[in-house]
């Protein structure tokens, strides 16, 4: 691809594919022309990536455009003049294989237009992302792109899909990406997401494609976005490349002109696979997990060839398949009285209590699940420990926990770790026939604003669930009878508060899954040790051995990293005690 002054002069693009005839060149310049439908029932099964019909006339009306083509087996090509709009030559013309599309003086008869041309640089950006994506879903294809006569990109085929996204991306974040495979009966994803740590400020580094079209799909990125929940602070943005293949016939991609939205015909089911497989992925690749030397892994499950041979001819990328193995080292330890006598981390306006005192102790290991009647499987032979078979260091600044790891060292923001434990806790009292709760000597009551108010008492019964029981008490005032047996019983009105204030922030209309996560962070953070707060070494061990039993211990709910790592390679380096 060619461009002149960001397209304003120039935008020529060339190919070395099949070409057309004379007759198909000609047509292709007539308004509502399309090779997508043959017979009617292509109508509702776009197989094809083309313009829509009228798409190269628009262009052709408005600037100096010329068609060169010719077929493979043709001895001569076509060469099509047109200037806005009217066809001013046709003759024939040696030609390569393939076809060349020159757009010259965009927009000369219609100077208006023109001026909502956006600056050279912004416009080159808008040409540079679009042959970014496709060279991300076409990696076998080479792709150039030149600037002013300089070559601003070459892409050469890669055989292995990585080493494209590599060269697209950066060098630096493909060693970040962790493969997303995931097969159901109407869909298939894969692809790769970027560990969270690799993050942006923008989604301008999320790129996703379905049926090997680029689309900027909102459901799509909300499921992705849901897949990085708890992984991610607000603000922040993902990296990654998805492609989904579903049937021809469960997608419809004319619902916008420029074909980046789209419309599933099983939304939800589409939403809720990305989600989870997003979410699967990143909890299998969190390097805090490990697995047991010698476990079996099972065989990956054959793919329904339903979706995949109707993609056969796309050439998009595919991952291996990564059979889902974590949940053998899943099961808990229940905790021993000694080590339960230990477990109390006081809040921040006191000091830690010692061993021996049991005045709300804020976190205990998380409980095994509910029993549902379901066979059981035998028990794992290993439980999964990272952080407590760290070598503790010490305490800095009352803030961070030092650890040295078998490859480097380790600092644990102490805030950050006991919010994720006191969190995942809280939402697995709510699978709890009777959620462990401790009734109130003195009940406390809070007054609230009239929105407020009504904000509380739709969301009552659901806190009850987690043993914050809650009733109305006449007008905008309520009652607290009982505090979950985790959080502790200290300024209750600040705590409902702030929890009825992020129920406002994310809104009503959010789902109460969503709502509910919100409130269990401001409840975590509320309970949650501070900074510069003075642990003893029992109660670091404690909060280590309990973070290895969470599911997420890589980040806090708000998505705040919970530890940083260096090696030895990165301390020697800063040494200067190795070159590279």
């Amino acid at each position: 691809m060619e461009i002149e002054q960001g397209g304003r002069k120039l935008i020529r693009v060339s190919d070395n594919g099949q070409g057309m005839g004379r007759d198909d060149a000609l047509l292709c310049l007539e308004r509502y022309a399309t090779s997508k439908i043959t017979k009617d029932p292509d109508l509702f099964a776009i197989r094809t990536l083309g313009f829509r019909g009228e798409a190269l006339p628009s262009i052709a009306s408005v600037s100096r455009f010329t068609l060169v083509t010719r077929e493979t087996n043709a001895d001569v090509g076509a060469q099509i003049e047109v200037a806005g709009g009217r066809i001013n030559k046709v003759s024939d013309v040696g030609a390569p294989a393939g076809t060349m599309i020159t757009v010259a003086g965009l927009f000369f008869n219609t100077p208006a237009r023109r001026k909502f041309l956006k600056s050279i640089d912004t416009e080159m950006g808008h040409i540079a992302d679009t042959i970014a994506s496709m060279a991300l879903c076409r990696p076998s294809v080479q792709f150039r792109l030149s600037h002013n006569n300089r070559i601003v990109k070459s892409w050469a085929p890669a055989t292995d899909p990585t080493d494209r996204v590599g060269d697209v991306l950066s060098k630096a974040i493909k060693k970040e990406l962790h493969p997303v495979d995931r097969v159901t009966e109407a869909v298939e994803i894969s692809g790769w997401v970027a560990a969270p740590r690799i993050n942006r400020s923008t989604a301008r580094g999320i790129y996703l494609f379905v049926n090997g079209r680029w689309v900027k799909d909102r459901v799509i990125q909300h499921a992705l976005f849901a897949g990085y929940t708890g992984r991610l602070m607000k603000g922040q943005y993902p990296v990654s490349v998805l492609f989904l293949r579903v049937p021809f016939d469960q997608v419809d991609v004319n619902v916008h002109p420029t074909k980046h939205e789209i419309r599933f015909v099983r939304q939800k089911m589409v939403h809720d696979t990305v989600r989870d497989a997003v979410a699967d992925t990143l909890r299998q690749s969190d390097p805090t997990r490990w697995k047991a030397p010698g476990s079996r892994i099972p065989e990956p499950v054959p793919r329904p060839a339903t979706v995949s041979e109707q993609h056969a001819d796309y050439g998009m990328p595919r991952t291996p398949e990564k059979p889902d193995n974590r949940a053998i080292f899943r099961k808990p330890i229940e905790p021993t009285a000694s080590e339960m006598a230990h477990d109390t981390v006081a809040d921040g306006k006191q000091d830690p209590l010692p061993p021996g005192d049991h005045v709300n102790p804020p976190a205990s290991p998380v409980p095994p699940p509910a029993r549902t009647g379901k066979p059981t499987q035998q028990a794992p032979l290993w439980k999964q420990r990272f952080f407590a078979d760290l070598t503790l260091i010490g305490q800095y600044k009352g803030t961070y926990i030092i650890c040295e790891s078998d490859d480097g060292l380790m600092l644990i923001d102490q805030h950050a770790a006991h919010e994720r434990i006191v969190f995942e806790q809280l939402k697995c009292q709510s699978d709890k026939r009777r959620p462990a709760a401790q009734r109130l000597l003195l009940p406390e009551t809070i007054d609230l604003g009239f929105r407020e108010a009504q904000i509380l008492e739709k969301l009552a019964p659901e806190l009850d669930r987690y043993g914050l029981e809650i009733e109305p008490f006449g007008g905008n005032t309520f009652v607290v009878k009982a505090m979950p047996t985790l959080l502790n019983s200290g300024d209750i009105p600040a705590l409902i508060t702030q929890v009825v204030e992020k129920t406002a922030e994310i809104g009503v209309g959010a789902g109460m899954e969503t709502i509910m996560d919100g409130c269990l962070m401001v409840m975590a953070c509320h309970n949650a040790i501070r900074a510069h707060q003075h642990l003893t070494e029992v109660q670091i061990k404690a909060m280590l051995e309990q973070l290895d039993d969470c599911d997420n211990p890589s980040h806090c709910p708000h998505g705040r990293p919970i530890w940083i790592r260096w090696t030895v390679r990165d301390l020697e380096k800063q040494f200067q005690r190795i070159v590279s």
